[in-house]
């Protein structure tokens, strides 16, 4: 009877230790894949979310014997080591150039429209001022002026209220347009 339940024990702790031995990834559809023998090689680090053991990454490849050149870099390294010298990686900026050029370009279309933009503002309100001291001088000058025509299709000519209104507005439009 001991030795039943001593069997049976361990069959149980025999399948609890397969049953902690098993895979967990996505697949390339985003379907979890559960399994007991390692995902295939196409599947991304990233994507592997559980695996028994060590870490997958911590597992390095035997190097080949077309990896000479490499492993004499190694072995150099290994000296600068023994030596003190700095091993860090070349430090990346984590900006891409390319992205910021294009960002740099954009920036700079988008100054020289506003810049256009302005100036062909600045122009309209020349152009205004302009015609406005011209419209100015001429209700200032005394001479009859028609401004409008009546239903007949006559012209009618500004009396005194009406050049006075005129001038009133176009001293508006001086203030506006002639700094």
């Amino acid at each position: 009877m001991k030795r039943i339940r001593l069997f049976l024990a361990l069959a149980i702790c025999l399948c609890c230790a397969t049953v902690q031995a098993q895979w967990q990834w996505l697949d390339k559809d985003g379907r979890k894949v559960f399994s007991d023998r390692a995902p295939p090689p196409d599947v991304p680090a990233k994507n592997i979310l559980k695996q028994p053991g060590a870490p997958r990454l911590a597992m390095a490849p035997i190097a080949a014997a077309s990896d000479a050149p490499a492993r004499g870099a190694s072995a150099a390294a290994g000296a600068r080591a023994e030596e003190g010298q700095d091993l860090a990686a070349p430090k990346l900026s984590g900006v891409d150039k390319e992205l910021a050029d294009r960002k740099k370009q954009a920036e700079a279309a988008a100054a020289a429209k506003v810049r256009a933009e302005d100036e062909r503002a600045q122009k309209v309100k020349a152009d205004n001022c302009e015609r406005a001291r011209a419209n100015k001088a001429l209700m200032e000058s005394g001479v009859r002026v028609s401004q409008t025509t009546n239903a007949k299709g006559e012209r009618e000519i500004l009396d005194d209220a009406g050049r006075a209104a005129e001038l009133k507005r176009i001293q508006t439009v001086m203030e506006t347009n002639c700094k």
